[in-house]
């Protein structure tokens, strides 16, 4: 390289030199400064913070716990006895978790019907990202033997709760699988001791009963165990299905049933029918014996007051009386003579014989009866 170019850059190169405000400046080979050359001592503090922060993202010490759920937190595999209520809360990672539980109501159904599982379809939270566990449980129905021995199928609903304050020592003593080893075993065992009690045909009849006791002795079983775990809230009896001949022979006795009724209920029409027409004839015969009745009481008192009558004319009839009512007769005969002057009158003193009117023109007779 020619000389005058060595001088040239020699001029351009950096050198250790004071600057103009009496720092050194400090330039390293060729003439690059050093990134980390003002750095002071809070560079520590920076990097300390920087892994906390990727700590905290990957280990993801804390939880959050929803409304209708309970935290169960777990130190070194110990179950700390007081749950968690909603919220958020912290733990130390490795040597501590929380557990979420479900303290909603729940419903196990037992049926052979298909039914699609229904679960509550929302998220626990934006960080965990996973989702509740399923509001209700479909198990078949439950086989149990009737009181001969016949195989019956029972459909139930089953509501239920983890109760909360107990929680931790449910987890801790029955495990996960906490409602198959409580609620469903409960449930089968007692339907089984109630059903068998019952023949088949005795079922349909006595279902109030079956479900109430159903009810209560479940009920009993549940809360009869350590701390009350499970919050039993009803036990429905949804449906009782029968052996194929059972159902048959039910149906006959019912349609025998049904027929026995109505030929009673024609009997009871008939009878009050015949109790209807007897007591219009009873009324019937009553108002004849009435009318009756008046009719002979006015015949008697009319006879009672002609028999008075007759008596008080026959106390009236004085001889006098009798002739002079003779004369009239007689006058009454001489009137009709100046008429008729053949006719002849027979007169009978005493007026025991009716008098005798003859009329010789004619030769017609007339008998003309006088008192």
């Amino acid at each position: 390289m020619p000389a005058d170019m060595n001088d040239y850059f020699k001029k351009k190169r950096p050198s250790n030199t004071m600057n103009t405000e009496g720092n050194q400046n400090k330039s390293g080979p060729g003439g690059f400064e050093n990134p980390f050359g003002n750095i002071g001592k809070g560079a520590s503090w920076m990097f300390v913070a920087l892994a906390i922060a990727i700590a905290i993202f990957t280990l993801k010490p804390f939880t959050v716990i929803n409304s209708g759920e309970v935290g169960i937190k777990v130190t070194t595999g110990k179950f700390q006895t007081e749950p968690l209520g909603a919220g958020l809360h912290f733990y130390i990672p490795v040597f501590q978790k929380i557990i979420p539980v479900n303290t909603r109501i729940r419903l196990i159904v037992y049926s052979t019907t298909e039914t699609s599982m229904v679960g509550d379809n929302y998220s626990k939270g934006f960080i965990s990202g996973e989702t509740f566990e399923g509001g209700l449980k479909k198990n078949p129905s439950i086989q149990v033997l009737d009181k001969r021995g016949l195989t019956v199928n029972i459909d139930l609903a089953v509501q239920y709760r983890l109760k909360a304050e107990a929680a931790p020592m449910t987890i801790e003593k029955w495990g996960a699988s906490w409602e198959e080893k409580i609620v469903n075993s409960k449930v089968r065992e007692v339907v089984r001791d109630v059903v068998g009690q019952y023949t088949a045909e005795q079922l349909p009849e006595m279902r109030n009963e079956i479900a109430s006791a159903i009810q209560t002795k479940v009920q009993e079983s549940i809360s009869s165990l350590e701390g009350e775990p499970v919050l039993l809230s009803s036990v429905e009896l949804r449906n009782i299905d029968l052996p194929p001949k059972i159902k048959d022979q039910i149906e006959r006795v019912q349609i025998a049933k049904q027929e026995v009724t109505i030929a009673e209920q024609q009997k009871e029409q008939a009878k009050q029918e015949a109790q209807r027409k007897a007591e219009i004839a009873r009324g019937e015969a009553e108002r004849n014996r009435i009318e009756a009745q008046g009719e002979a009481d006015k015949i008697r008192i009319e006879a009672q007051e002609q028999a008075k009558a007759n008596r008080l004319i026959s106390d009236s009839l004085t001889p006098s009386l009798i002739e002079l009512e003779q004369i009239k007769t007689q006058a009454k005969f001489n009137e009709a003579l100046k008429v008729n002057k053949d006719a002849q009158i027979f007169l009978t003193p005493g007026g025991a014989v009716p008098n005798i009117w003859v009329d010789a023109k004619s030769k017609d007779k007339t008998l003309s009866t006088q008192q």
